[in-house]
C-alpha cells in the first residue's frame, strides 16, 4: 500500500505515520486471501483517504505569505487575528488547509474504524488500532482547547500571542509547539482519565484523584497544589473526575446528606439521575469519540454558566491545566 505525502506538502497530519501504514497492510494481508470483499472496501478507503490529503496539500501553508491587493496576508497577520479570537466565528477566521484538515482527520478516523469491525476477532491488531484513534481523537480535541483559551479574556496579550504561535505550529506540523509538551500533557491526562472509572464512594473524590494523579508527572502534582485552592479548579476537576455535571454532584451529596447516606455505588448514581448531562464516559474505551464528546459538553456546559453567570466552573479542567501549562502557573484572579 502506498501512502505519503507529496514533496510540497510539509504537514505530516494530511499523511499517514509509517508505523500505521505497516499496519494498514498487515491488516490488508489478513483480509486478502479470506474476505476479498473487505479487502477491496479498505483499499478503497484508504486511497480516498489518500487523494484528500493530497487535494488539501493544493492549498498554502499556513505560514505562506501572499500580497492581494497591496495587502499582504502572513502568518503575523494570522497570529494578529487567532490573538484577538472568538469562537462563534472561527470557522471564517481559519484558514481554508487548517478546517480541510480538520476533516482529513475525522476521514482518518472512520477509516481506522472500519479496520477495528473488521478484525474485531484478530486480538493482536486491537491496541494499535486503539491507539491510533485514540490519538486522532487528542489532536482534534487539543485545537479545541487552544482555541477556547484564546479566547479566555483573563490571558495577558503576550500569552495568547503565544498561544496563537503555539497553534500554528499544531496547524502545520501536528507536534508538539515548541517542545514545550502542553499537548502531550493534555493527552496523557485523557488517557489517565480513560482507564479510571469512578467509584463514587463518598462522592469526595479522593480515591479517583489518587488513581488519576499515580501516572501523571510531577507538573501535575503541582499543578494541584498551585491550583486546588481556587473553587473554580475543584469545581472542574470533580466533573472530569466524577463524568457528572457541577449541578448533578450537587444534587447527589444533597441527596446523600437528606438520607444520611454515607456512600453511593456507580449504579446507584445513574438509577437516581437516569440521565447524566455528559453520558456515561465509562465506554469511551470503547468507542474513543466518547472522550471528545466528554470534553465539548463540558465546555458547552462551562459556557453556558459563564453567558448566565451560574454557579459552577466556568472553563474545563483542561483549559485551566493549559493555562497552567503554557502561563508558567500564572493565575487570574478568580
Amino acid at each position: 500500500m502506498c501512502f505519503s505525502v507529496p514533496e510540497d506538502c510539509a504537514s505530516p497530519l494530511l499523511a499517514l505515520k509509517e508505523s500505521e501504514k505497516q499496519l494498514v497492510e498487515k491488516i490488508e494481508d489478513c483480509l486478502y486471501s479470506q474476505y476479498p470483499e473487505e479487502y477491496q472496501l479498505v483499499k478503497e478507503r484508504f486511497k480516498c483517504l489518500k487523494h484528500l490529503g493530497e487535494a488539501i496539500c493544493e492549498y498554502p501553508s499556513v505560514k505562506a505569505s501572499e500580497v492581494l491587493r497591496g495587502v499582504r496576508r502572513d502568518e503575523a497577520g494570522l497570529i494578529r487575528t487567532l490573538s484577538h479570537f472568538a469562537s462563534v466565528s472561527y470557522l471564517f477566521h481559519m484558514p481554508t488547509r487548517v478546517l480541510a484538515a480538520r476533516t482529513f482527520l475525522v476521514a482518518k478516523f472512520h477509516a481506522f474504524s472500519l479496520l477495528c469491525r473488521l478484525v474485531q476477532d484478530k486480538e493482536c491488531f486491537h491496541k494499535p488500532l486503539k491507539d491510533i484513534l485514540f490519538s486522532i481523537i487528542c489532536t482534534l480535541m487539543s485545537e479545541e482547547v487552544y482555541l477556547s483559551c484564546l479566547e479566555d479574556p483573563s490571558f495577558p496579550q503576550e500569552v495568547r500571542v503565544g498561544l496563537a504561535h503555539d497553534l500554528i505550529a499544531l496547524w502545520e506540523s501536528g507536534r508538539d509547539p515548541r517542545g514545550s509538551n502542553h499537548i502531550r500533557a493534555l493527552e496523557t491526562l485523557w488517557a489517565v482519565r480513560n482507564r479510571t472509572h469512578p467509584t463514587f464512594g463518598t462522592m469526595e473524590g479522593s480515591s479517583e484523584l489518587v488513581r488519576i494523579s499515580m501516572d501523571l508527572d510531577d507538573c501535575w502534582q503541582d499543578f494541584l497544589t498551585t491550583e486546588l485552592c481556587y473553587n473554580e479548579t475543584k469545581w472542574a476537576l470533580e466533573e472530569f473526575l466524577f463524568g457528572l455535571s457541577y449541578e448533578e454532584i450537587g444534587m447527589i451529596r444533597a441527596w446523600l446528606q437528606r438520607f444520611g447516606i454515607s456512600a453511593i455505588g456507580r449504579s446507584e448514581v445513574h438509577s437516581y439521575l437516569e440521565r447524566s448531562a455528559y453520558g456515561l464516559v465509562d465506554d469511551a474505551d470503547t468507542d474513543p469519540r466518547i472522550i471528545y464528546n466528554f470534553f465539548i459538553e463540558r465546555r458547552d456546559a462551562a459556557d453556558f454558566r459563564n453567558r448566565f453567570a451560574s454557579p459552577g466552573p466556568k472553563k474545563t479542567l483542561e483549559e485551566i491545566y493549559l493555562k497552567y501549562l503554557i502561563a508558567g502557573g500564572y493565575s487570574p484572579t478568580r
